[in-house]
């Protein structure tokens, strides 16, 4: 490993033994002076050095960050990736057709030339990362306003990563941790040629829908697997026939032993967001103001949206996607609601930040931490109602097609109107190219509805906060009925539909675009929702400042307990056990800790959109053909529960026991624990996995695909 600068080292020595082992996102370069002992004692058997080596291979080279969102580990010597259905929704949606719908009906591919290649996917692999947080604070001083500092730092980033990519061979990202009073850099390669090897049928991987999102006992064949691929020598290359299976430095094996209570359990991934240090204001914001609209934001969209997926399978793939993705969150958001104010955190943060302030306001403190939490509150007080506002607009804007089209194919034909002929030739193939995808994932009437509905939401129901001008315009002329409006708007824009937008190329003018009503109106929205006062403005850059200072105070008065930074997307290692929840009658499990195929079969309702089951598997847990997949108990596990420390991003993170082997994948938290991505909870926190005896039982034995388990390396 790198040596580590004194500074750090002294850091790291700081942090108290008690630290509890469950709790914590780690990165993988402090594992063996914070860690390690402790993971040992759970029943860890590797070294730091097998989790983490810059100069050998190691864990960290089977993991991959997959598509930007989430995780996948590499399970073979060919390149073979698993990861979470639910990640590669996207992916397999836009491979399936009305009449070829592997999403509905599962797909795997009998041989390497029959796996399939999405338009856009990639895979990133963690090569090293290093502190550089002297260099980069050595460019900033407390006079800046937060505009300067952002700047000052932004240039410095800019000569890391150029620095550090080796000619471009390499993606580099720094990011600041602990509100940007530290900042490491990431090396990464990534690889965009990655194929679709198989997934199981929907009934399969989403079983249980949106009723079971987010809940214990689960029966959810999560799971869905791809191929990565490079050139004839290992590296990144643009997708090509004769590109080959990609040989990595190193790959999980998998292990068919299965899990008890108390097992050790480790997790690597990518969790993308945690707000852990966000002080109580925020939390009271979220709960009060933010999280409530957006819930009902989401609602409204989702409805206007399942009313016409239900109409057809062609309906339902050009929104499935879509409606996954905001469903996932709608429910999320209502469980922080209920978890944050059923044990009253922004409560208990308040009274942190009180025993904070007498410490800021000592002599010796005053000076520089004496107002900190006073800025920080007169922020949120004055961004509340505005907090709403946005959140309302941005479910708006991420559930219709054309309420962003300002900024996107909207901006293009800008350009292209003022661009001269050679311009214009260069761009309108990538405006057609847009236009093209836009249609691919979207129905007229259903966007009409949608945007009608929200328009409606928005304009009605955020009035602490002044909307956007037209909309504000619009309600007033028609009783806040945007039905009318909205269907004249789509007949006379040239936004709604390729012929349109083919015969606006062919016939340019300003005047057209700048008339255009959905473009006014689209950009009209952004215009207001990117806007802020003068007042904001200044509360926004104090706010920044103080935040940093919370941070920065809370750890050297130790009167913080949190002792790592924030997920934010990079590698992460948590580690814990197996771990059962209290007796529930909805599991019929001997353990709480565990689900079996005899409990999926027994929600199992034919016909029915969520809790549908294939026939094959009905027949397959009557007789009891669960190969050698079964546990030594005669059952078939489908998931089992964990207590690590995970959030969004780690979907699809491996789950590995002491000597490194995978038992399990990652998918869902417990929604009794919803406020995690706040707070730590260590008696409710519970991970739900996917047993990995499981996926292969899917794979072998409910598909016949024994091929792919075939190139796996198996531990009994």
């Amino acid at each position: 490993m790198k040596k580590i600068i004194l500074s750090l080292i002294v850091s790291i020595m700081l942090v108290p033994t008690s630290v509890k082992a469950d709790e914590g996102m780690w990165f993988l370069m402090f594992i063996e002076r914070l860690n390690h002992r402790d993971m040992q004692k759970m029943g860890l058997q590797l070294t730091a050095e097998e989790i983490y080596s810059i100069n050998h291979h190691s864990l960290k080279d089977a993991i991959v960050q997959f598509n930007g969102g989430c995780t996948a580990e590499v399970i073979s010597k060919d390149g073979l990736v698993l990861t979470n259905h639910h990640c590669g929704y996207d992916a397999i949606a836009e491979l399936s057709t009305a009449e070829k719908n592997l999403l509905k009906d599962g797909f795997w591919a009998e041989n390497r030339k029959a796996e399939i290649k999405p338009s856009s996917l990639f895979v990133r692999f963690f090569v090293r990362m290093d502190d550089c947080s002297k260099r980069i604070l050595a460019k900033v001083n407390p006079s800046m306003t937060e505009l300067e500092r952002e700047a000052a730092i932004n240039k410095e980033i800019a000569l890391i990563e150029k620095e550090n990519n080796e000619g471009g061979k390499y993606t580099v990202s720094v990011r600041p941790f602990f509100q940007g009073n530290e900042y490491y850099y990431f090396v990464y390669q990534d690889y965009k040629d990655v194929r679709l090897v198989g997934t199981p049928p929907e009934s399969l991987g989403k079983f249980g829908g949106d009723t079971d999102n987010w809940e214990w006992p689960r029966h959810t064949a999560d799971f869905s697997m791809f191929r990565i691929y490079g050139d004839a020598n290992g590296n990144p290359a643009d997708y090509a026939e004769n590109n080959v299976p990609l040989q990595p430095k190193h790959y999980l094996p998998v292990n068919l032993g299965g899990v008890k209570e108390n097992d050790f359990a480790m997790i690597l991934g990518y969790p993308g967001r945690t707000n852990r240090w966000m002080p109580a204001g925020g939390i009271e914001q979220n709960v009060k103001f933010a999280y409530p609209a957006w819930v009902e934001g989401s609602k409204t969209g989702m409805d206007n949206m399942k009313k016409y997926m239900d109409q057809s399978d062609a309906l339902n793939l050009v929104y499935a996607s879509k409606y996954a993705g905001v469903a996932n969150y709608w429910k999320n958001r209502q469980g922080m609601i209920d978890a944050l104010t059923k044990f009253g955190t922004a409560k208990s943060k308040a009274a942190q930040e009180a025993k904070f302030n007498k410490w800021a306001n000592l002599p010796a403190n005053k000076a520089k931490y004496g107002n900190v939490v006073s800025t920080i509150n007169n922020f949120y007080a004055l961004t509340n109602e505005k907090s709403r506002h946005d959140n309302y607009i941005t479910q708006l804007f991420r559930t219709n097609a054309f309420a962003t089209v300002g900024g996107t194919l909207g901006k293009q034909l800008d350009t292209y109107v003022k661009a001269d002929v050679v311009k214009r030739a260069e761009l309108a193939p990538k405006i057609s190219g847009m236009a093209e995808e836009m249609f691919k994932e979207l129905h007229l009437p259903a966007e009409k509805d949608i945007m009608a509905a929200q328009l409606k939401l928005y304009a009605t129901k955020s009035t602490g906060y002044a909307i956007a001008p037209m909309v504000e315009k619009i309600g007033k002329e028609n009783n806040n009925d945007f039905t009318k409006y909205v269907n004249d708007t789509f007949d006379a824009s040239i936004f709604t539909s390729k012929e349109k937008i083919k015969a606006f190329l062919e016939l340019p003018t300003a005047e057209a675009l700048a008339n255009d009503p959905l473009y006014t109106l689209s950009n009209d929205m952004m215009t207001h929702f990117r806007s802020k006062s003068d007042v904001i403005a200044k509360a926004q850059n104090d706010y920044g400042a103080s935040f940093r200072l919370l941070v920065e105070g809370l750890r050297e008065s130790k009167i913080g307990a949190i002792k790592y930074p924030d997920a934010n997307s990079t590698l992460r290692l948590t580690y814990g056990k197996v771990r059962s929840l209290p007796a529930d009658k909805r599991n019929d499990a001997k353990v709480n800790n565990y689900t079996t195929l005899d409990g999926q079969v027994k929600k199992y309702k034919k016909g029915d959109q969520e809790f549908d089951l294939p026939t094959r598997v009905l027949e397959m847990n009557k007789n009891k053909d669960f190969g050698r997949f079964a546990d030594k108990d005669g059952s078939l596990h489908v998931n089992f529960l964990t207590d690590n420390d995970i959030t969004g991003g780690n979907s699809g993170s491996p789950v590995l026991n002491g000597k490194g082997e995978l038992i399990g994948l990652a998918f869902d938290g417990n929604i009794e624990a919803m406020a995690g991505d706040v707070i730590f909870d260590s008696k409710l926190q519970r991970t739900i996995n996917v047993d990995i005896r499981y996926v292969l039982w899917v794979i072998e034995n409910f598909s016949g695909a024994k091929h792919i388990v075939d190139e796996m390396t198996l531990v009994k």
